[in-house]
Parts: structure tokens; sequence; C-alpha cells
């Protein structure tokens, strides 16, 4: 059969089509999407192992009776004291509001953003780095980051949201597109909403990097209009609604508080480590050699992780020098930007408290420069070159070690507590939760003092005083006398008392003034006017005493 004409056109068309080159196809590589989305879903279900243990740390009642607060529709700065931007507590409270308000359900939030985080040190350390290198980042985060500390804190929640915000700078800084202008300033300001800290050092650091990179390749920084609309429009909403409740003025008070009386009660050396004299012994003296080496492996990362912000600054300096020889390539341009953010976070905690502790909570970021110090190919060293397996072994075993050792601690906990917000897992018995549940009723008040906002929580029962801790020599005399009014207006039946807790200060707050723990006028009152009903003992070994008025019955 002979074909038509139009038949043989269509042939020919047909052979052109596939002879004749076209461009070449992009192939997608989905381990760039796929990768992130394992490391997510392996970090939450890793940090959910965490999430029912307590060792009772008298940090985490602080947002969650804050929260609670929040839905009893008490505004903060106006009907109780903070020092903090108010970003963690409606957000907890939020949560609460959809999920139900519960001790498990707060910290799956805790997990979330520790997984969240996760992503991010990835994402990051991938620009420069293998995706080998850029796993162990996030596997690092993942098992010493949140981990560290797994507690519901407003840190870990700023640390989340200044990841966010140096992740969207970086693809400002790649695209130029204004999406991610508008991200790179909301995360910017939702950060300092939360911590006001953690704010100011990635505002300090992000316009160090700018400046840098617009004096060494004259570079403009990109979309700076759509980054201020990003930053200005949740400050608005705050300035708005504390504004029209009459609280703008206590709250802006309230924020400046910390510089005049935080930072000198808490100031401590660089990295500190904070370790209780006996503590210490059990580590440095105690054991056989081979555990003597495995628990100074294991609790080295404590000393190297501080050292990880000098490697910034290192950083920055290295890549401006390269940048002024005239190297404007795109990875020179990161490096400026992130170990800029970096030195700004750095700055932040130095003037906080530069202990291990603060130093962990932006572990996530620190990892990024550590990854770069391991595997980035930039690096012109050779002795660098040669150190670099050794290094990796190090990081490793030693690492590997802590993660380890904080795994079996909260995995070994064998006492479970029922508590009114739900079951607690804790590494010894806790007699206080009890006690205090079969005395009081749900909605009770009773004062924790001085420290430990977590029993009310857990307990539901209301401190009575517009704050829910006191520190001696943080702490005002003018809010002692707030407590004392409290306690007196109110005629406060139960209060739960920790008689020893001067002892703490000196490793944990030592530049608190002897005046200060010597001059308790709360304790002397709860002394003078309760009596105690039964000594109790924390999780933590903390001797805590149920006290009542002295013309009350115990029952």
């Amino acid at each position: 059969m002979s074909s038509s004409p139009l038949t043989d056109d269509r042939r020919q068309v047909s052979s052109e089509r596939v002879l004749t080159p076209g461009p070449p196809r992009v192939v997608p590589d989905y381990a760039e999407w796929v990768v992130p989305l394992l490391v997510f879903v392996i970090a939450l279900l890793y940090l959910f192992l965490f999430r029912r243990y307590s060792a009772m740390d008298p940090d985490e009642g602080i947002v969650l009776r804050g929260a609670e607060r929040v839905l009893r529709g008490e505004l903060p700065y106006r009907d109780f004291f903070t020092f903090y931007t108010p970003g963690s507590f409606y957000l907890v409270a939020g949560i609460f509001r959809v999920f139900g308000d519960s001790f498990i359900v707060a910290r799956t939030s805790v997990a979330i953003v520790g997984a969240g985080f996760s992503v991010v040190t990835y994402l990051l350390a991938r620009r420069v780095c293998s995706r080998q290198m850029a796993l162990l980042a996030a596997a690092l985060t993942m098992t010493t980051g949140a981990a560290y500390r797994f507690l519901i804190l407003h840190n870990w929640y700023a640390t989340f949201f200044a990841c966010l915000s140096l992740y969207a700078a970086v693809r400002l800084l790649e695209s130029h597109k204004i999406a991610w202008a508008l991200a790179t300033g909301s995360f910017v300001a939702l950060t300092t909403l939360i911590e006001q800290s953690k704010g100011a050092g990635l505002c300090i650091g992000l316009v160090i990097g700018y400046v840098v990179l617009r004096l060494c390749v004259r570079m403009q920084a990109p979309r700076i209009t759509a980054v201020g609309i990003g930053f200005v429009w949740p400050w608005m909403i705050l300035l708005l609604y504390f504004g029209s409740r009459g609280a703008l003025g206590a709250m802006l008070q309230d924020w400046v508080w910390p510089l005049q009386h935080y930072t000198k009660a808490n100031h401590v050396f660089y990295g500190d480590q904070s370790w209780p004299t006996h503590a210490s012994d059990t580590l440095f003296y105690s054991g056989a050699l081979w555990t003597k080496i495995l628990k100074y492996l294991a609790i080295s990362p404590g000393f190297v992780v501080p050292v990880l912000p000098l490697t910034a600054i290192a950083w920055l300096a290295y890549s401006t020098l390269r940048l002024r020889k005239g190297d404007s390539g795109r990875n020179c341009e990161y490096y400026v930007l992130v170990s800029a953010t970096l030195s700004g976070l750095l700055l932040t905690v130095l003037i906080v408290r530069p202990d291990i502790i603060h130093f962990m909570y932006l572990a996530p970021l620190w990892y990024v420069a550590l990854a770069w110090t391991l595997g980035a190919h930039e690096i012109q060293s050779r002795v660098l070159r040669i150190l670099r397996p050794y290094l990796l072994a190090y990081v490793c075993i030693a690492f590997g070690l802590m993660g380890f050792a904080l795994l079996v601690k909260v995995n070994g906990a064998g006492n479970q507590m029922e508590t009114r917000r739900g079951t607690v897992v804790t590494p010894a018995k806790d007699t206080v939760t009890d006690y205090v549940q079969a005395h009081t009723a749900p909605g009770d008040d009773l004062l924790v003092y001085p420290y430990l906002p977590l029993y009310n929580y857990l307990t539901i029962t209301h401190s009575p005083a517009p704050l829910d801790f006191f520190q001696a020599g943080m702490n005002t005399p003018e809010q002692a006398g707030e407590i004392l009014a409290s306690l007196k207006l109110r005629k406060v039946h139960a209060v739960l008392f920790e008689p020893g807790f001067g002892e703490k200060f000196a490793t944990s707050w030592p530049g608190t003034p002897l005046s200060a723990i010597a001059n308790d006028t709360v304790a002397d009152f709860i002394v003078r006017n309760y009596r105690v009903c039964s000594p109790l003992m924390a999780a933590s070994g903390w001797r805590f005493q149920f006290m009542v008025r002295k013309e009350e019955n115990c029952t």
C-alpha cells in the first residue's frame, strides 16, 4: 500500500523531532526535598521519646504558667510580671486552646520545633557541604540540641524562628525574591517577640553581614523595603493590642528590666558548666579508668560547643578577606552572611549569660559552623585538611556518647507520676505532687516559693502573686513586697516552701549579692505565719515543706 504525501510529511516531521537535539532536560534531584522530610520525621520520632520525662526543672513552668494566665484572661505586664517578650506565652496558649491543656501537648510542641530546626541545620550546611556532612550536623542537632534540655521554654521557640530567619535570609541572598524578603523580616520580628535577646542578635548579625557585603562587593541589600514590611507588621499588631489595653508602658518597661537586674545576678564566666560540687566529684573522681575516659568524652562537647561561635568569627574574617581579594563567589557571600549572623547571636549570649546552657539553646546554628570546619571545600588550610579525619572521629564519638547518655537518662527513668495535667515520668519518686494534689483542689491558690512554678501547672493551682517565681538578687524588694501583699490580702491557705533554696546560689547564680540572700522578707513572713504540715522531696532531690497558716488545719 502506497503512503500518501501527508503521511510521508508526518513521518519526516517525526523523524526530525527525534533527531534534532533540544535543550538538555533538567532532572530534579528528589533527594533535595526527600532527605529534609526524612530528617524531620526521624527527629520528631526521636524527640517523642523525651516528651514525658521531667526532672522537675524550675525553669519549665514559667511559660506554662504564663500561657495559663493568658487563657484565664490575664494580660502580661499589666496583670502579671514577666521580662520576656510575650510570644511564647501566646504561642503555647494557642496550642492549648486548639489541642487541649496538658503536659504532653506542650512537650509535643517542643519536639516539633526541635525536628524543625534539625531540618534547617541540614539545609544551611548542605549549601557548602556534602550531604553526609549536612546529615551529621542534623543528627547532632537532633541528639544534642533540643534533647540536651528538653523543656518547655521560650528559648527553643525563639531558636526555631531564629533558624527560619537565617534560612530565609540565605534564600533571599540567593534569589532576591520578594517572598523571601517578607519571610526574613517576619521571622526576625517573631523571634524578637518570643525572646528579645535572640531577636536583637539576629538584627545585629544580619546588618553586619549586609554591611560587609556592601563594602566588599558593592552589593545592595536585597529587597530592603520588603524586609522592612515583614519586620514591621508583627510589631504593629503587638503595639496596637497592648496599647488598646493600657499595658504598653508596662510592657516596654519590663522588656528592658533584664538589663538592670537579670544580667548582674546571672553573670558567669564564658562557657561555665554550672555543675554542683557533688556532680563534679562523681564525674571526675569516681569509677574505673575506662569509665572515666567515657565520661570525659561524653561531657567534652560541653567545652567544645562554646568554641564553635568563635570559629564563626574566624569564618567571617576569612570570608571577608576573600571578598576583599576579589573572590565574589556565591559561597563566599553565604559564609559572610551566616557567620555574621552567628557572631551577632554570640554577642547576645555574652550579654545575657554565657554558660553552657545558653550556648546549647543555639546549638542548631553553631553546628552549621562545625559542619563547615569538618567538610567545607573552600578552606585552604593544609593543616586543617590533615586534622579533619581526626576531628570528625572525635565529633562522632564524643557527641554520640553525649546523645546516648541523654537518651539513657530519659528512658531509664522508672517512676511514673500521675498529675492533673497528665502522666509524667521522673528519675526518682516525687512526693510533692501527690501530696499537693491530695490537699488542694484544682484552682486553689498555692504559693510555690521561691522558684518552681511547674508544680502550680501540674497540680492546676495558681500563684496568688503577680509573678510565678522569685529569685533573690534578681527580682527586686518591691516584687517581694507584692508577694507579701498577696499572701496577706488573699489569706492564702497553703504555701509550698523550699527552705534550702539559698544553697543553690553559689553554683547557679554566683553574682547574687549576699545581702539579698540574707534578707529574704518573704521567707521570714512564711516562717512566722505558717506551720509545716509535711516535709516533701522533689524528683530532683530538692526538699520542700507543705505549710498552712498557723490558725488552720493541715487537712
